[in-house]
């Protein structure tokens, strides 16, 4: 008996045009303990959708891998991160390098400080893990970045420190052949972002930004995270809403800071603006239901692309 191919397009709700470009390609976040709660990635996410995987100091290394090793089985490309205060020595990320490339098939991380104050071993800064040469076979590397400063770096409350990082890294994109760009924290306004891309690309920044965006979460839950990294100015916008009891028990949703990225971006074909990234506070399944909910097809999840029947 014949087999017949039967391709049925998913439908997907309508979305702005500037929306459903933003948020095509866009990436999202997971750690090993909240990927654990999802049967199917691709029940959820669409197809190509680059999955960042937090490493968190105290999480051991095997599930880190073992969480990568699953993602790329199921079609998706895998960004660890390789925090360098919580990593040893050069041998043991050699070794974390090792593990991810054979077991797990990945060419991708993000190279960051890591949100502890003290280093636990010879690694204290992004700058440090790149120079050992030992990300060279990666095909591409992601930065972190601060639209509203970090006093982790810069204790004084300037972003002195911050910039002269970001001109590092952009000299150590121009000297070699990774593709590479900045994901930066959460924020809930888009007008401070908006002129923090423009004051990159004034100064020679030439980085692309993966903004990060806080997905849907209980207002008290996405405070409580908000406090917690460190949000900047931006987070009067919580406090404002906290003091409005018809939006009080509401989630909060990021439709308010995406439709200003994007309208921006829509007249400015120049900005630095690249893509989105996700931290979905309130879980993965929620986060990924809000982009098929607002992206149109830039939502569809992979296994609702393309059905086969025979």
């Amino acid at each position: 008996m014949a087999l017949f191919k039967l391709r049925r397009e998913a439908t997907a709700p309508s979305a702005p045009a500037p929306v459903e470009a933003l948020l095509k390609g866009y990436s999202i976040e997971v750690m090993p303990r909240t990927a654990e709660k999802v049967a199917s990635f691709r029940d959820l996410l669409p197809a190509g959708t680059r999955v960042y995987i937090a490493h968190i100091d105290g999480t051991p290394i095997d599930e880190m891998v073992a969480t990568a090793k699953r993602l790329n089985a199921e079609g998706f490309p895998v960004m660890p991160h390789f925090p360098a205060r919580i990593i040893k020595d050069r041998a043991t990320l050699a070794d974390w390098i090792a593990r991810y490339q054979g077991e797990a098939n990945v060419r991708q991380g993000l190279i960051l400080a890591g949100g502890l104050r003290a280093p636990q071993g010879d690694f204290h800064s992004s700058m440090q893990l790149l120079e050992t040469g030992l990300f060279d076979g990666f095909e591409r590397l992601h930065v972190a970045g601060h639209p509203e400063g970090s006093k982790d770096i810069d204790p004084d409350g300037s972003d002195r420190m911050v910039m002269e990082a970001l001109r590092w890294k952009q000299a150590f994109a121009d000297r070699t052949d990774a593709k590479m760009a900045i994901a930066t924290q959460f924020c809930f306004e888009p007008d401070p972002v908006i002129a923090w891309a423009e004051r990159l690309a004034a100064e020679g920044i030439r980085l692309p930004i993966h903004i990060g965006i806080a997905g849907p979460a209980k207002l008290q839950t996405m405070i409580k995270f908000a406090v917690a990294c460190g949000v900047g100015p931006s987070m009067r916008v919580l406090q404002k809403r906290a003091m409005d009891v018809t939006k009080l028990l509401l989630p909060y949703e990021p439709t308010d800071f995406v439709n200003g990225i994007a309208a921006h971006k829509a007249k400015n074909h120049m900005f630095g603006i690249e893509s989105v990234h996700f931290f979905p506070l309130g879980g993965i399944k929620a986060n990924a239901e809000w982009v098929t909910a607002n992206g149109g097809r830039s939502g569809i999840p992979a296994n609702l692309e393309e059905k086969v029947e025979a």
